[in-house]
């Protein structure tokens, strides 16, 4: 897997620029033994108790590893647990046979979380090194830009608190989302913008919690945007409805 990064060059003024090399984190995802999932399920429970206590431990991980992105994978196998958990429930819902479990499995891990995660942070990577880093000084270190393997972490933490109310809570309410009446259509819809909330919030947080960007505020901006979409779909769209039937055809 080759991903792009950013690497500091004295050629252009100390500013990120690009280069391709495969992030820390998934060099070592077959390092089990390595791996602190005590740490890694502290972080998921406070991402969403109290998240940005988790973003106060990036200054330390600067400091102790010259980088700001986590380098330990375990994050990533305990969410990775979690899909597969959720793939076996929502197929016992659905009478899934073990190998259809197995393919959705595969779905939610491969494209619901690894891929979509890529793109969006190439997104944020790309975003905040051209439009919200700080202006050049002597106080902003020579090195501040954005890893692309931070806003892949941004990406990570940001997703799973949107796990637990769309791969989970709504399995719990699956009996009324998929109803046909409008109060029903209101509680299915109003969880899935709570979820996308959750994740745009969460992806301020972790570009907010770097010292060197400004604007910040401005990753709140999609908000606006899935506020109208919601409001629009109360007139008779059924977001849950379209949504499962792409996973359960």
């Amino acid at each position: 897997m080759v991903l792009p990064t950013s690497s500091y060059s004295l050629e252009d003024g100390g500013r990120p620029s690009n280069s391709f090399r495969v992030p820390l984190i998934f060099k070592r995802l077959h390092r089990f033994q390595q791996m602190d999932f005590e740490l890694a399920a502290w972080q998921l429970t406070y991402l969403c108790l109290a998240p940005k206590r988790v973003y106060r431990n990036v200054y330390f991980h600067k400091q102790t590893k010259n980088q700001w992105a986590r380098d330990d994978p375990a994050i990533l196998v305990l969410v990775a647990a979690c899909l597969c958990v959720s793939a076996v429930i929502w197929g016992l819902v659905y009478s899934y046979n073990p190998l259809q479990m197995l393919g959705l499995a595969a779905v939610m891990i491969l494209r619901d979380f690894l891929l979509s995660g890529i793109l969006m942070a190439t997104i944020l990577w790309f975003t905040a090194n051209r439009l919200l880093l700080s202006p050049p000084s002597h106080s902003t270190p020579a090195d501040s830009f954005v890893e692309w393997a931070y806003a892949f972490d941004v990406h990570t933490n940001a997703f799973f608190p949107l796990y637990l109310t769309l791969y989970l809570a709504q399995l719990f309410l699956l009996p009324i989302v998929l109803r046909d009446n409008w109060v029903c259509l209101w509680v299915g819809n109003t969880l899935y913008l709570v979820a996308f909330c959750q994740y745009t919030y969460g992806v301020y947080l972790g570009l907010n919690a770097l010292p060197f960007l400004v604007r910040t505020e401005l990753l709140l901006s999609p908000l606006l945007p899935l506020f109208t979409a919601y409001v629009v779909s109360l007139l008779g769209f059924n977001v849950a409805k379209h949504v499962l039937a792409i996973y359960f055809p």
